[in-house]
């Protein structure tokens, strides 16, 4: 079964092969890698394989980043969603972390609070996840902003692959009651 969310503006959907384009366009922009090591890509062929990875991700554990396109033109702006963590990071492993990526046309125009807003939603009501993680550059003050304003809490700093980063944490409030 396919997961499709609706908000206001977006439909949030797997990501398919027709995306690699607009994948390209998102990954091969160096702005958008300023605050993730600096690695944009080089050929659309490491936006297919990207693509190929997540769908992976979607049998493996029914869940991955996916498509955020916009209702009034289906046009792809970037990828939203929650992914299963299963290596290490920050003294955590097997958790459910919750991500964005936007083309940079679309920065500072609320999608990236409403997409994610939406699977935080989602993850709470429907998976029913206990708490949700989510990391961020510490100098990427637009990303951050995006995870403090849908509820989640800075715990503390640590360092990813060589990148200071901020480390967040929600705790679904169903779970509070017990």
């Amino acid at each position: 079964m396919s997961i499709i969310i609706e908000t206001e503006r977006l439909v949030l959907r797997e990501l398919n092969n027709l995306d690699a384009e607009g994948m390209f366009v998102l990954d091969s922009n160096p702005r958008v890698h300023e605050y993730l090591g600096k690695n944009p890509v080089f050929s659309i062929e490491k936006s297919r394989e990207y693509i190929e990875n997540i769908k992976k991700q979607y049998l493996e554990n029914g869940i991955g980043r996916y498509a955020v396109v916009l209702k009034e033109n289906n046009q792809f702006i970037g990828w939203c969603g929650i992914k299963f963590i299963t290596l290490p990071e920050n003294n955590h492993n097997n958790f459910y972390e919750i991500g964005y990526r936007l083309i940079e046309d679309y920065w500072q125009q609320g999608y990236g609070y409403e997409s994610a807003k939406a699977w935080l939603d989602y993850g709470f009501n429907t998976m029913n996840i206990r708490t949700l993680y989510a990391s961020a550059n510490i100098e990427n003050k637009g990303s951050r902003r995006i995870l403090e304003k849908i509820g989640m809490v800075p715990i503390n700093e640590f360092v990813w692959n060589g990148i200071p980063c901020m480390w967040y944490e929600i705790e679904n409030v169903k779970f509070k009651l017990d």
